[in-house]
């Protein structure tokens, strides 16, 4: 069973007057709903307020739910929507609390260290990209969105889309080279001191 049919069979149960049900879209969604708003630069509390609200007004509003549409691309852009509407009233402060990775396996305690670094650092220059890219790499490969269900959250073209997130990898990728080249760099000048 699909996931989009799976979500659909809750959501018949959700609009038949099973409260319940929608527990298991809440389990189901909540995890990625978080790391979005994070990524997006919400502080650890915000993004938990602003998931909560954000279940809360897609339960509310589910009858409005186009059952022909992804529910993830509809609750992202619920949770998007009330992210920009809340940012614009307020500051958020910068998220401290960055999501542990989940690790597969049995790894040592020298590769546990490496990822959690790897991880820190790409969090940090994730940050450091314009809100416009974030978004863009947070729904795909964070949330596993494809561009269609992204091109519903964030309203640009299929075409645009696909060419944030070129550039946003690029931006991404230029941050992420620019500390190892300068010390690299900074080697080099030092050996031939």
């Amino acid at each position: 069973m699909t996931d989009k049919v799976n979500d659909e069979l809750i959501i018949g149960r959700v609009l038949q007057g099973d409260r319940e049900a929608f527990a298991a879209l809440v389990d189901k969604y909540k995890s990625g709903l978080y790391i979005l708003l994070l990524g997006m630069g919400a502080s650890h509390q915000d993004a938990q307020d602003l998931a909560q609200e954000t279940f809360i007004n897609a339960y509310r509003k589910l009858s409005g739910h186009n059952s022909q549409s992804s529910f993830a691309a509809w609750l992202y852009t619920i949770a998007v929507n009330r992210f920009r509407d809340v940012k614009r009233r307020k500051t958020f402060s910068v998220a401290s609390n960055l999501p542990k990775a989940q690790i597969d396996g049995t790894p040592t305690p020298e590769e546990m260290y490496m990822r959690k670094e790897s991880e820190l650092e790409l969090h940090k220059l994730l940050s450091r990209l314009p809100g416009r890219y974030r978004i863009v790499l947070l729904l795909h490969y964070t949330n596993d969105l494809s561009y269609e269900e992204i091109s519903a959250v964030t309203g640009m073209s299929m075409h645009q889309v696909k060419n944030r997130l070129y550039r946003a990898r690029q931006k991404l990728r230029k941050l992420w080279l620019q500390p190892k080249e300068a010390s690299h760099e900074k080697s080099a000048l030092h050996e031939l001191r």
